[in-house]
């Protein structure tokens, strides 16, 4: 994993038009020393995840019993995602909406697993008001994560928001393991996830295909070829053919429709 760039250890007060600092050449007020940053000590600085990165592995309590992250994931996708508190009005909505799409997700060959710092007995008990409120049983692992661990190997809990509880983060995991996409909600924001889904069946189908998806695309939607691909690759690729609206923007059919 690549290390974590380190913050700029100085900053420079602004200046008089020509006065450049003796201490670092930039501009500032004559007399005025650049002012030094206090960093955090190296054993304090949290990684950030980012895409492309191997998902953290772990072990850790569920609702289904203790898992293994990675194991647990076997060949399928996954979706990891937080909610900041059990027995909470939004959270409530969300862990019901994730229970009724999760067909929707296993057609997409896709694991769904939720996370507070809550205790695992609390969401037992909570499971019992989603099913009420929503009409759907929770069908999912929902983590314990009381001792942070998970929480914290994932930059889920943001200081500046709050400082005890999980924000809305959202982490889509290929079956190779690596991050494909994060996404982060702040406590009083529910999820579309619909949108989940659909980012799901972009990153799957240009997974396979040499192709992106455009703007406010879904699946069946028309869909753009790569700018590596050459019009010669293309002809193979692509033998529908495709709308060159610029040479680097050439829109085709969904190949795998």
């Amino acid at each position: 994993m690549t290390e974590p760039r380190q913050p700029p250890r100085l900053v420079h007060t602004v200046g008089s038009p020509g006065h450049r600092s003796p201490v670092t050449g930039h501009p500032g007020y004559p007399g005025h020393a650049a002012t030094p940053i206090t960093t955090p000590h190296e054993s304090e600085l949290i990684m950030a995840i980012r895409l492309g990165d191997i998902a953290p592995d772990f072990t850790a309590l569920t609702t289904q019993g203790e898992i293994n992250f990675h194991e647990w994931l076997g060949d399928s996708w996954g979706v990891l995602f937080s909610h900041p508190k059990d027995f909470t009005p939004v959270c409530t909505t969300e862990l019901g909406t994730v229970a009724a799409l999760k067909p929707e997700f296993d057609k997409r060959n896709t694991k769904v697993i939720g996370l507070s710092v809550d205790p695992v007995e609390s969401h037992i008990e909570w499971e019992k008001d989603i099913e009420e409120v929503v009409g759907t049983a929770v069908n999912f692992p929902m983590i314990g994560d009381s001792d942070r661990n998970v929480a914290d190997a994932y930059d889920m809990i943001h200081e500046n928001a709050n400082d005890t509880l999980t924000v809305r983060s959202v982490f889509i995991i290929g079956p190779d393991k690596k991050v494909k996409l994060t996404l982060t909600y702040p406590a009083s924001t529910g999820r579309n996830f619909n949108e989940i889904l659909r980012v799901i069946d972009s990153l799957q189908l240009t997974a396979d295909h040499k192709v992106a998806t455009p703007a406010n695309w879904n699946d069946g939607d028309d869909v753009i070829i790569v700018p590596g691909v050459s019009d010669e690759e293309a002809k193979t690729l692509f033998p529908k053919g495709w709308d060159p609206v610029k040479p680097y923007l050439r829109v085709t059919k969904q190949p795998n429709r």
